[in-house]
Formats: C-alpha cells, structure tokens, sequence
C-alpha cells in the first residue's frame, strides 16, 4: 500500500461520528474503505457516522454475526462488512462477495485482513488506534480515487484536525 498519510485525533466517541460522517459526506460510488483497529477502537461507530451521513436515520448495527449490513441510501448501495468472526476468507467466496464490491455501491470493511485473497484493495485504509483517552486515525489513500476523496475530505473546513 503507498500513499500520503494523513492523521487525524478523535478525542471521544462524538469526534468518531463527525469523522465518519465527513467522509461520508464526500464518498462516491465504487470506494471501498478499509477500517483497521484493535477491538473497541470505534470502527462501528465510524462507520455509523459514515452512513447516518449519506441519510441513513436508524441505527447502524454492527455486521459481526451477519459479517454484512446492507443499507439503500437514496441511489447508493452502502454495504458494511465487520469480518471479525470470519474463519475463513474462503467464506467470502461462497456469500458472493464479488457481487457487493462495484461501480454503485461504497463499501466499509472492518477487520479486512481476515478476507485478504478475496476482498479486492481498499481505496482508503484507516488504522484507528489509541491516543489517550481518544484515537488517532491514520488515513492513507491507496488509490487515485481514494485520493479524489481524501483530498475532498481534507479540504472541507473543519476537517483538519492534525495529530502530532
């Protein structure tokens, strides 16, 4: 994986929601996102800002005994994956999984070590780890699309939150 890296502290569990919802606001059909980080590290709640963002108004739920959550937002198919308790990537295989990765629809993928072989790359890779009491996320665009969007990202106001 190359590209810049970009980090970002997220001092609570609000500042992980905005941070979610700030790339949602930016995403475009086709990017995969790829959320990395110990357990507890606030990989769903990102991702219920992620899509609470593109009008999603219920709870977002974490995928980890579905290992997938779809959600139809407007003319987007947003599809979140938590491969947590996934054996086997092989199992990817025979849920289809090629059939959720396309030109119309956004994917987040937790834990996406545990599909390697059958997920296809991530445009953005986010490690979320520990900063104090918060997190740190280190956002590294992996691809000319995912690039497109963290640069969005980056240049709405109040999206900068350099950590040191």
């Amino acid at each position: 994986m190359t590209g810049e890296q970009h980090t970002i502290a997220a001092p609570d569990e609000a500042a992980m929601v905005s941070l979610g919802a700030r790339l949602g606001a930016v995403c475009e059909p086709g990017l995969v996102v790829f959320l990395r980080g110990d357990l507890g590290m606030g990989k769903t709640t990102f991702s219920r800002g992620f899509i609470q963002s593109l009008g999603h108004a219920g709870a977002a739920k974490s995928p980890t005994y579905t290992l997938v959550e779809p959600y139809q937002l407007g003319d987007l198919q947003v599809f979140h994956f938590d491969l947590y308790r996934l054996g086997d990537p092989e199992e990817l295989e025979f849920m289809g999984i090629r059939d959720y990765f396309g030109d119309l629809s956004v994917c987040l993928v937790e834990w996406p070590e545990r599909g390697l072989g059958a997920l296809p790359a991530g445009d953005i890779v986010i490690n979320i780890g520990l900063e104090g009491r918060g997190r740190r996320l280190a956002y590294v665009a992996a691809t000319e699309q995912g690039r497109r969007v963290l640069a969005r990202m980056l240049a709405k106001p109040g999206a900068q939150n350099p950590a040191p």
